[in-house]
């Protein structure tokens, strides 16, 4: 039996730290379901939770911090979604079909926790797993449908147009609607497809 861990190996979770942990991550989304994320403090994370506001603090640090915890959660479900999930965004379902349901699924993601991303701040840019994610799903797919040049440079190109800043501007400024962001999407999927 083998009493600390090795070298580089993360500590296991305390249970009653994991149980905190949810709860805590359970109070925000209910606040933020309630009303809006500017609107969620760490006071009424813990008071909703039943813990100390120290054990919010000790647990994320920051209110950064708890919302780049919350997106985690949310990246982590999305990503089970595309691994795991019914077709056509989850296996089963053709290439073309999944890029489709890809993009879709991902401009709805970035627009319904576009005021949680920013309340992230720093911390809630996009861990580099996440970004490295959806960029190999979307090399994956076009090397599916025998697209040539630099499939790297190509799912940047078609993941850049799925991004916060991009959806907003398009949303508010622009005033597209939804129907028209998976519209143009299949379109750019489309065009560099080239079908």
């Amino acid at each position: 039996m083998r009493l600390l861990p090795l070298a580089g190996e993360a500590q296991p979770e305390r249970s009653d730290a994991a149980r905190n942990r949810e709860a805590l991550l359970a109070a925000a989304a209910e606040l933020i379901d309630l009303g809006c994320v500017e609107q969620v403090t760490m006071d009424a994370v813990a008071q909703l939770a039943g813990v100390g506001k120290g054990t919010v603090f000790r647990r994320f640090e920051s209110r950064e911090g708890l919302m780049a915890a919350l997106l985690d959660r949310s990246e982590t479900a999305w990503q089970a979604s595309i691994l795991s999930g019914p077709p056509p965004l989850g296996p089963g379902a053709p290439p073309l079909e999944r890029l489709h349901a890809f993009g879709h699924s991902r401009l709805e993601v970035a627009l319904r926790h576009a005021a949680l991303i920013r309340a992230a701040g720093h911390a809630g840019a996009r861990a580099y797993a996440a970004v490295s994610f959806t960029a190999m799903h979307v090399r994956y797919l076009l090397g599916e449908l025998g697209v040539h040049g630099d499939l790297g440079y190509l799912a940047t190109a078609l993941l850049a147009p799925l991004e916060v800043p991009i959806l907003e501007q398009q949303v508010h400024l622009e005033h597209r609607s939804l129907d028209q962001l998976r519209t143009g999407w299949d379109d750019l999927v489309s065009r560099v497809v080239g079908c």
